[in-house]
């Protein structure tokens, strides 16, 4: 099957577990002007971008796609697909959302919804959260190769108001076809994130949470800066992190990477990790797209 030719510019591929917030990101993508179609199965994607590229009454519009194991049949069709486009000249941005089991099955449970791939199980409350659990499982075992090749947002700690603001992030970072970094603060107390390729712990730096003073304050706040910037294994460790990073990125990005996660984390994930997600920042600006999340420090 042939790629449609290159008149579409751009394609958001929303994928991910089942409750993991897949409805959210496609509101956001909505909101932000997107043209969103949900569940549309992988072999009708050449054909929708065919009859949209012919489309003369109005400018190109930015398409997101949402697909998950309800096509569960047509899934191994889809990355061939996107490499096809990929090589008409398309920017395809992937997005696998994600979350914890144990947090997909909190979320299953509340709402009442039923999997996509459960089976009917006993009435036994016992019974149904290993049906549930099992679905979950097998989900992931065939959405495997999509999140590999995909940018990975771990939902389990997120408000809908924080994926919003971070899918939004995504897409409107630039696609010079670069690496993309994104450096992520997280406290170890709530987990560490799932899209996470590199995990730092900075819990062993002195902890400004200690200093009533400095309590109240973050990682980007200048009095907390100052603190942390005149303890010298702060320095070291920044530096340290910081040549561990440029040695190995061009591997990387020679891997054709898109989109590398390097997550710091700390005890509460309001000081030490955010400094550190905001110096690396500020260090890696000049390689191309940066990124900064901070999870609990955005869901204040």
């Amino acid at each position: 099957m042939n790629a449609p030719a290159a008149t579409t510019r751009e394609v958001v591929l929303v994928t991910g577990i089942s409750g993991s917030g897949k409805s959210v990101a496609l509101h956001a993508l909505e909101d932000a002007g997107f043209y969103c179609v949900d569940n549309l199965p992988p072999e009708l994607l050449p054909e929708f971008l065919r009859l949209e590229n012919a489309r003369t009454d109005r400018a190109v519009r930015r398409i997101a796609i949402a697909v998950d194991v309800r096509s569960a049949g047509s899934l191994p069709n889809l990355l061939p697909l996107l490499s096809q486009l990929i090589g008409a000249g398309v920017v395809v941005r992937a997005i696998f959302l994600d979350a914890s089991t144990g947090e997909l099955v909190r979320r299953f449970s509340e709402t009442r919804r039923r999997h996509p791939l459960s089976k009917d199980a006993p009435g036994d409350e016992v019974d149904q959260h290993r049906a549930l659990t099992e679905a979950i499982e097998l989900e992931r075992e065939l959405l495997a190769e999509l999140r590999q090749a995909a940018t990975v947002i771990d939902t389990s700690e997120l408000r809908p108001t924080q994926l919003r603001a971070w899918v939004r992030q995504l897409v409107q970072a630039p696609t010079g076809g670069g690496l993309t970094l994104v450096f992520e603060s997280f406290a170890f107390k709530h987990g560490v994130p799932l899209d996470a390729d590199f995990v730092f712990d900075v819990r062993v730096l002195p902890n400004p949470h200690y200093v009533p003073e400095l309590r109240p304050f973050s990682g980007r706040d200048l009095v907390v800066i100052e603190y942390l910037m005149q303890q010298p294994e702060v320095g070291e460790m920044l530096g340290q992190i910081e040549t561990f990073l440029a040695r190995w990125l061009p591997a990387f990005e020679q891997d054709q990477r898109a989109y590398l996660t390097v997550a710091i984390g700390c005890t509460g994930g309001q000081h030490r990790s955010v400094y550190f997600a905001e110096q690396l920042a500020q260090r890696f600006h000049g390689r191309g797209a940066v990124l900064v999340r901070h999870r609990e420090l955005d869901a204040r």
